[in-house]
């Protein structure tokens, strides 16, 4: 019997990219839809909420950007199809897409790979500076940090990684 496939949004930077085909990504946090997510979003259907736990990836990308001020401003979503035996569980509060990756996830399990677009740099930068501000509540912080979240991310699929490194290092 095979394990069945969870659609997992890790949450990534532009360097990550660059190791990915060699090294996989690394265990960690991400999210996905959980039980947590779907009893918070009842009325939501299954793109919705997977619309919500990619949000929350994107978030935690300029989280990433904060603590790695040589990377280049621009939030990275890796989109992965994983065994169900690779998620754990997250931190259990009601409305929470969070997830932890157990052991490395291969390239070969990259479903897409998100990127921001050159026109998002700048409002990536400034929001890097201030998610944590946001995060604990600073309202001119989430301003910030909501000019970035207007910027859609663009899709790339995994046979592109090459060429996005070469257009976004």
């Amino acid at each position: 019997m095979t394990d069945e496939l969870v659609r997992v949004y890790v949450p990534a930077t532009v360097p990550m990219l660059s190791r990915l085909r060699e090294q996989g990504l690394t265990d960690g946090e991400a999210h996905a839809v959980t039980p947590m997510l779907r009893e918070w979003y009842a009325e939501g259907d299954e793109e919705e909420l997977e619309y919500v736990a990619f949000t929350r990836a994107a978030q935690d990308a300029l989280l990433l950007l904060r603590a790695d001020s040589s990377a280049p401003r621009r939030r990275v979503v890796v989109s992965v199809d994983v065994p169900a035996a690779s998620v754990g569980r997250g931190d259990g509060e009601l409305g929470s897409s969070l997830v932890r990756l157990i052991g490395p996830i291969p390239v070969a399990a990259v479903a897409a790979l998100h990127v921001d677009g050159a026109e998002a740099v700048d409002d990536v930068a400034a929001a890097a500076e201030v998610i944590a501000e946001a995060q604990a509540g600073d309202p001119d912080a989430q301003f910030t940090v909501d000019g970035a979240e207007d910027h859609e991310l663009e899709w790339y699929d995994v046979t592109e990684l090459d060429l996005l490194l070469r257009t976004v290092s």
